[in-house]
C-alpha cells in the first residue's frame, strides 16, 4: 500500500529552504507508479559507496574497552541516588569509584 502525500507545487516561505533552493530542484519530474517499481535499493546500485559508508557508521560510538562491566541490580537508598545523581552526568561511574576505593 503506497502513502498519499501532499505534494508541494509551489515555494512556501519558512519551511527550511530558499526560493533558491526550490528553483533548482523545481524542473525534477514527479515519479510515476511505474517508476517507483523499477526504483532500486541505493546499496544495489552503488555497493562499494554503500559500504564504506557502512564502515563509517561501524567506527562511530565509544571505542571497545579491554575490560568489560557486567550490568547488575542493587538496591541503593534514595538519598544516596541522589546525591550521587546531583553531581551530573557519569554518577554511576562515581558510584563504581566509590565502591572500588572501599576495597570489599
Amino acid at each position: 500500500m503506497t502513502a498519499k502525500q501532499n505534494i508541494q507545487r509551489e515555494f512556501k516561505e519558512g519551511r527550511g529552504y530558499s526560493q533558491k533552493d526550490w528553483d533548482e530542484v523545481s524542473d525534477n519530474p514527479e515519479w510515476t507508479e511505474e517508476d517507483i517499481k523499477n526504483a532500486r535499493p541505493f546499496r544495489e546500485v552503488f555497493p562499494e559507496l554503500a559500504e564504506k559508508i557502512r564502515e563509517e557508521i561501524a567506527k562511530r560510538g565509544r571505542p571497545h574497552s579491554a575490560i568489560t562491566k557486567q550490568p547488575v541490580t542493587i538496591r541503593l537508598d534514595p538519598d544516596v541516588i541522589a546525591k550521587f545523581k546531583a553531581t551530573g552526568r557519569g554518577w554511576q561511574s562515581r558510584i563504581n569509584e566509590v565502591l572500588r576505593q572501599a576495597k570489599v
